[in-house]
């Protein structure tokens, strides 16, 4: 898949009123500072479609792009460390748990993981939420190229095993770069596949 044209629809602090769920839509969330809206722009190819920032908490909204008039790109507020009150992170946390637990059209949220980290229990607590209440999700993995070839390899693989210490199988994986774009092709692949399917 070749992104044509993407643009921003909508900012809201309530998943009420979030745009008709007619489309499919993918999430995007992860970790403050971990290159969300970085990955989000060079998957659209559009510099500055989302709001970049070096300081943790930019994104405090469910914005919605829209992409070739066809599907829905969501930016969701981080979570974990952010420089913000507790009373306003609390809510941030009920609306991203609203947002994904009621949107219909939701096909897959996407948990972004810095791949230069160990595994770090905020992370791993938000996937197991996902998966307790059988949320699609898939995990992508950041800033690949930040590591030497061999190094992202063994992150990547011991990623992998941990996961498998508690998971009987593994959910979908990508390894990504918002600088050289590897991942983006495997990304927007699945995501034209899993349009065919909300079609039918």
């Amino acid at each position: 898949m070749i992104v044509k044209t993407a643009k921003f629809l909508v900012s809201n602090n309530y998943y009420q009123n979030c745009p008709e769920p007619n489309k499919p839509e993918y999430a995007f969330i992860g970790r403050s500072n971990v290159g969300k809206s970085s990955l989000i722009n060079k998957i659209t190819g559009i510099n500055g479609l989302a709001k970049t920032s070096g300081k943790p908490g930019k994104t405090q909204l469910i914005n919605h792009f829209l992409v070739d008039e066809k599907w829905y790109l969501v930016d969701l507020p981080g979570y974990g460390y952010a420089s913000i009150p507790l009373k306003i992170k609390a809510k941030w946390e009920t609306m991203i748990s609203g947002y994904l637990q009621t949107r219909k059209n939701l096909l897959t949220t996407f948990v972004l993981i810095d791949l230069r980290l160990p595994p770090q229990k905020n992370d791993l607590d938000f996937i197991e939420n996902l998966a307790e209440h059988e949320m699609p999700f898939a995990l992508v993995f950041t800033k690949a190229d930040k590591l030497s070839p061999r190094k992202m390899d063994e992150n990547f693989k011991s990623y992998q095993q941990f996961l498998l210490e508690g998971w009987e199988e593994l959910p979908l994986l990508f390894v990504t770069s918002s600088e050289t774009g590897l991942g983006t092709d495997q990304i927007l692949a699945y995501i034209e596949k899993t349009n065919r399917v909300f079609q039918k």
